[in-house]
């Protein structure tokens, strides 16, 4: 079964091994916008949960919440459908086909709804024989589907990885590349290539997507971000040099506006994922926002270090540690300093207290530090959306608990 299997692998493409695959001139900022699966996940049940279920009539109203609520104005464009959209089963032809009772107008219908309010629509796929929901994978299918989901005018799809060994990834994610490539139609691609496996081949994986995923899955709490957040300023090395316009690193989605942040680590997310120059999916409830969550999330000065033209994925650039009070011999980061180099010679400056006990704490640090060519520089509070004066050489600020301080520095 394992020959079969490789030698059908084997038979559906060639595999350029130089220059850049993906070449579709997209994305040259992170890509924003919101999706499903964090908030509302593979919630299939369209009788007792009729507002939250995977349904057309939900990514309607989320549309509609991009485009009334200020979202879309600020960049948030894309409405991207996770897993659990599909029928069980593909067509007598071996084409994909949406449930038929939860999306009874199909895909194309919600492409053109998207479309027509200046939005962009996303889909989901899996590499694999089934997704990791259990529906209808892509393995066998690579050039029908991308033809499938050009013919209904999709713009991002996100090729998960399940049901299938690793070892294959190689060779088919590339596939989907070509595939994309040869339907004429310009589609964002966000590959899970790097997040099944250890030690991944980031160059390769730049050269056949647009974005991937690289590390778990986020849930709803403040131990998920602050891992993810660790990941990044411990691996930054491995990945972070191959961020940059049309390829970026995604830690994930932005789950703020749900259940499991406070308003300080909510900041503290966006700001983060603001530095790692972070794809900005949010995946909430839009119809029913905090006014808190969406300040956040709708933050202009934040989104522009994001956004930033020169896309460099900032990097951790110090950080100290204290004892745990419990464990005195364990230690931990009590706080951690980003830097992200904008352009004019600007560089944003988040600083972030890890710290879940105790007060606010002063966290200091030098301009030659974060990347600043000046001794002295204008610092405004992205959050407080205020200027502070002109400092120099160095800079200290009070950051509460689990919480962050982001910057904007200026030379003068």
């Amino acid at each position: 079964m394992r020959f079969v299997l490789l030698a059908t692998v084997c038979a559906l493409v060639i595999v350029p091994r130089s220059g850049k695959a993906l070449n579709n001139g997209l994305v040259p900022t992170p890509p924003m916008g919101w999706l499903a699966w964090e908030r509302f996940a593979c919630n299939v049940d369209c009788v007792n949960f009729t507002d939250s279920c995977i349904s057309e009539n939900l990514f309607m109203q989320m549309a509609d919440q991009l485009v009334e609520g200020g979202f879309k104005d600020l960049g948030y464009k894309f409405v991207n459908i996770d897993d659990c959209w599909a029928a069980k089963e593909r067509n007598s032809s071996g084409y994909l086909q949406a449930d038929p009772d939860r999306f009874p107008h199909g895909i194309k219908f919600l492409a053109d709804y998207m479309h027509a309010r200046g939005l962009k629509l996303g889909i989901y796929a899996d590499i694999g024989t089934k997704t990791c929901g259990g529906y209808p994978g892509t393995f066998g299918h690579i050039q029908q589907d991308a033809d499938t989901f050009a013919a209904w005018e999709v713009d991002m799809l996100k090729l998960d990885g399940c049901n299938l060994d690793p070892s294959f990834y190689p060779i088919l994610y590339p596939a989907m590349t070509k595939a994309l490539n040869a339907t004429g139609r310009k589609i964002v691609y966000s590959c899970s290539w790097p997040a099944y496996i250890s030690n991944p081949n980031y160059t390769a994986i730049a050269e056949s997507c647009n974005l991937w995923r690289n590390y778990h899955d986020i849930s709803d709490s403040w131990s998920s971000v602050l891992d993810i957040i660790n990941h990044y300023g411990e691996n930054q090395d491995t990945f972070q040099p191959f961020a940059g316009p049309g390829n970026w690193n995604d830690p994930d989605m932005l789950i703020i506006g749900d259940f499991g942040l406070s308003v300080d680590q909510q900041r503290t997310q966006m700001a983060l994922w603001a530095i790692f120059a972070s794809p900005l999916l949010m995946s909430n409830d839009l119809r029913n926002l905090p006014s808190e969550s969406k300040a956040i999330l709708q933050n202009k000065d934040v989104i522009s270090v994001n956004q930033d033209k020169l896309g460099i994925q900032g990097r951790l650039v110090s950080m100290s540690s204290v004892a745990d009070p419990q464990i005195i011999s364990h230690p931990l980061a009590s706080s951690m300093v980003f830097a992200k180099p904008l352009t004019n010679k600007e560089v944003a400056v988040a600083l972030m207290n890890t710290c879940s006990f105790a007060g606010p704490s002063y966290i200091s640090f030098n301009f030659q530090d974060v990347g600043l060519n000046s001794t002295k520089a204008t610092i405004s509070d992205l959050f407080e959306r205020k200027d502070l004066g002109t400092f120099s050489m160095e800079f200290s600020a009070l950051v509460n608990p689990t919480g962050v301080r982001l910057f904007r520095l200026t030379p003068a």
